[in-house]
């Protein structure tokens, strides 16, 4: 009989040390998850990109100047950048055959995007290489992309659009 109530004194210290040690993992405070970065504004505005665009694009930064000059020839059959109904601009994605609104962004670099919604620097966003408001040249952030598309070279066609650098006169 003493070993039946050595047993049962056993497992109900074995019983009471589970309670207490389950009490001390349930009590934690949780976790809380730090608060999202604030967007940070674009320095260009969706106005700025809005109109028809002459479109080439070049993978070696020599061939910039020959592909600026042919992008001015494909005004005869331009690229048009729309405003979207949510203030970004109506633009294609890599592989995609249909308009999305794509919505700029800036980063705490000082760096612009365009790209979906989500964090800056995104997967399936362009980075600005530049802008002066009449040529825009677009970087795909996904290697994988840039690879096959290179880097996006837009000449603003016809006289819309005043270029962001002014030049005195003398």
């Amino acid at each position: 009989m003493s070993g039946w109530r050595r047993d049962v004194g056993l497992y109900s210290r074995l019983a009471g040390f589970l309670f207490v040690l389950s009490a001390c993992t349930t009590n934690t405070p949780p976790i809380e998850a730090p608060p999202p970065a604030p967007d940070i504004p674009a320095t260009i505005r969706p106005e700025e990109m809005v109109g028809r665009w002459g479109y080439g694009s070049f993978h070696n930064e020599g061939d910039r100047k020959r592909t600026e000059a042919a992008a001015r020839g494909q005004c005869g059959q331009p690229v048009v950048i729309n405003k979207g109904p949510g203030g970004g601009v109506m633009m294609y994605l890599a592989d995609s055959a249909q308009l999305q609104e794509l919505y700029l962004k800036g980063s705490a670099g000082g760096r612009n995007y365009v790209g979906p919604p989500g964090p800056a620097g995104g997967p399936q966003d362009r980075e600005f290489v530049s802008f002066d408001g009449r040529t825009m040249v677009l970087r795909w952030l996904n290697p994988e992309v840039q690879t096959r598309y290179g880097i996006g070279v837009y000449v603003r066609c016809g006289a819309e659009g005043a270029s962001r650098k002014t030049v005195k006169q003398q």
